[in-house]
């Protein structure tokens, strides 16, 4: 793919801009031109196949890529690619007490929004009870396991039902804090565009048009010493190939999208030109599990049967994302919690035979197209995806084909990115290829796939679970997971899980998902990497890629 949003997105009303060029800004071709100054500016690569909407709401996932992070601030950095190693961020410290079932932050002294005023505790206490009064605000489902949220004097406390550990990365490092003085004035803070952002980090939006976003440093950020390159911009792109010239050509030096034959197309074009593609999540078929024939658990675990993964990581991907395992086990990134029990219930993850014996075993037989058909309907099914991501689109071909070898008549629609979009909340398809976001343990990704609280019903706009999964015995076990804190048992759970992927096949993960992530270390220092992943290194992920952007310098 070429970015991704994160997980817990909803639908939002986008304009689209009749185009089909984007016309970035001119820009230094800095890969080539010698050493950078502060002054040079940063020009960030990020394709999503659409314009910019110049909302940034840090609780609208259409928008919050490019705010939080570098804009609006979370109280602690919990880096997802180092064993959930926590930074402090506007919260300087942080204590678990009463069986697990309270946390309570000191806030850090010293912060002042970007207009002036002082941050405190009030604004965080604040930030969460709107989310409590605003429910679609609340994309984590946090206040699913909150009771109350208060502030006193410099120190936040957080009250939950029950012991809930495993949150505090969500509490600590998902939510961004918006200052009382403004959001309070708001009429409605889930649909009023917020076009003039205050919050305490490195960057501050300065302008921005349908064709970019610019930010410029913080003069006066709280971290002296970070944030010092003096502009930003993200220049929007309608597709990949513009996108991958503009990479190629050294008019950016961080990017994050898919390039076919990366080291012809783009490391051999400029010196300098790097790549890491950490695995971190999975890419995923959504089946939408209130339409048949997808209700049909034999229907799904005969699509899963009958995809080659592999064939599609070669074909689709050049082999770039590795192949998924149905059990939603990311590796090597997460291997020490794959189950041997939902492995071997799961056999060869590619069997032909296997998917069409599975259909007749149901109930289901040919028709004269050579399709399954069951009660006169032919097992016929639509997958839809982002049509400006050029590999998802070659990946679903391979997967349709595929199907309709063993008897599925399978087709792609490839749609606008923000059609897709609000298709894919709003449940309105068959099958869906997209991604979430996951987070430091798998954990995270099981509970965005199959937690009931973070759907909703088809016609509204769901935070994750798009499929529509809604399992009371679950969701036990997810809330179990919360409240321990012994490792063996997080293990066990994790194992029921994985075997109920395989057996209920809610999901179908295809491939496993990479940070992409593209950078010319001749140009900047500090980017992450495999020696150092201190931060995921996506442009798309927040709050890591303001992070990241408050610790470049350029290379003098």
């Amino acid at each position: 793919m070429i970015g991704k949003f994160k997980a817990g997105m909803f639908a939002s009303a986008l304009a689209i801009v009749a185009s089909t060029v984007v016309l970035a800004p001119a820009v230094t071709n800095v890969a080539t031109a010698g050493a950078t100054t502060a002054s040079t500016p940063l020009n960030l690569a990020n394709e999503q196949g659409m314009l910019w909407s110049c909302s940034f709401n840090p609780f609208n996932p259409s928008y919050l890529p490019y705010s939080v992070g570098l804009t609006y601030e979370t109280l602690d950095f919990v880096n997802a690619l180092g064993n959930a190693k926590v930074t402090p961020w506007l919260a300087k410290s942080y204590a678990w007490s009463n069986s697990n079932k309270t946390l309570t932050f000191t806030i850090r002294d010293g912060v002042k929004w970007s207009d002036g005023v002082a941050f405190t505790a009030a604004d965080v206490a604040y930030t969460f009870n709107m989310l409590k009064a605003h429910s679609a605000l609340d994309l984590n489902a946090v206040w699913s396991v909150l009771s109350s949220v208060s502030a006193m004097g410099n120190t936040v406390t957080f009250n939950f039902q029950n012991a809930a550990v495993p949150y505090f990365y969500y509490i600590a490092g998902q939510v961004a804090i918006v200052p009382q003085h403004i959001w309070s004035k708001i009429a409605n803070p889930v649909t009023d565009p917020i076009t003039k952002p205050v919050g305490t980090g490195g960057y501050l939006m300065n302008k921005c048009t349908p064709q970019n976003i610019q930010w410029t440093r913080n003069a006066n950020y709280w971290q002296k010493g970070k944030a010092v390159i003096k502009t930003v911009n993200m220049p929007a792109f309608l597709d990949n190939n513009t996108c991958n010239l503009y990479l190629a050509q050294g008019k950016s030096q961080w990017g994050s999208q898919f390039i076919p034959s990366i080291k012809s197309a783009y490391v051999a074009k400029s010196p300098g030109n790097s790549y890491w593609f950490p695995p971190v999540a999975n890419v995923v078929l959504f089946p939408n599990l209130t339409k048949a024939p997808l209700s049909d658990v034999a229907v799904r675990k005969a699509i899963s049967y009958g995809i080659n993964r592999g064939a599609v990581s070669r074909i689709g991907e050049y082999g770039y994302e590795p192949a998924a395992s149905q059990t939603g086990i990311v590796a090597p990134t997460f291997s020490k919690w794959s189950s041997a029990t939902a492995k071997s219930a799961q056999g060869k993850s590619f069997n032909a035979s296997k998917a069409e014996k599975i259909l007749k075993a149901a109930g289901y037989k040919k028709d004269a197209n050579g399709y399954f058909a069951k009660g006169g309907k032919e097992i016929a099914i639509t997958i839809k995806t982002n049509g400006g991501y050029s590999d998802w689109v070659a990946s679903m071909q391979v997967v349709a084909t595929q199907l309709k070898a063993i008897g599925i008549n399978a087709t792609v629609t490839p749609e606008a990115a923000n059609t897709f979009y609000s298709d894919v909340y709003t449940g309105n398809f068959d099958l869906a290829y997209n991604a979430e976001s996951g987070g430091p343990t798998p954990f995270y990704e099981f509970r965005q796939w199959l937690y009931s609280k973070n759907s909703a019903a088809i016609g509204t706009a769901a935070a994750s679970n798009w499929e529509r999964f809604n399992s009371s015995a679950v969701d036990t076990l997810l809330n179990q997971y919360t409240a321990t804190v012994s490792p063996a048992t997080q293990k066990t759970i994790m194992n029921k899980l994985q075997k109920i992927m395989v057996d209920q096949v809610p999901v179908i993960p295809v491939l496993e998902e990479v940070d992409w992530f593209q950078f010319n270390k001749l140009a900047f220092t500090g980017f992450p990497s495999a020696k150092n992943p201190y931060a995921q290194p996506g442009l798309y992920n927040e709050p890591d890629w303001g992070y990241v952007l408050d610790n470049l310098k350029p290379i003098k």
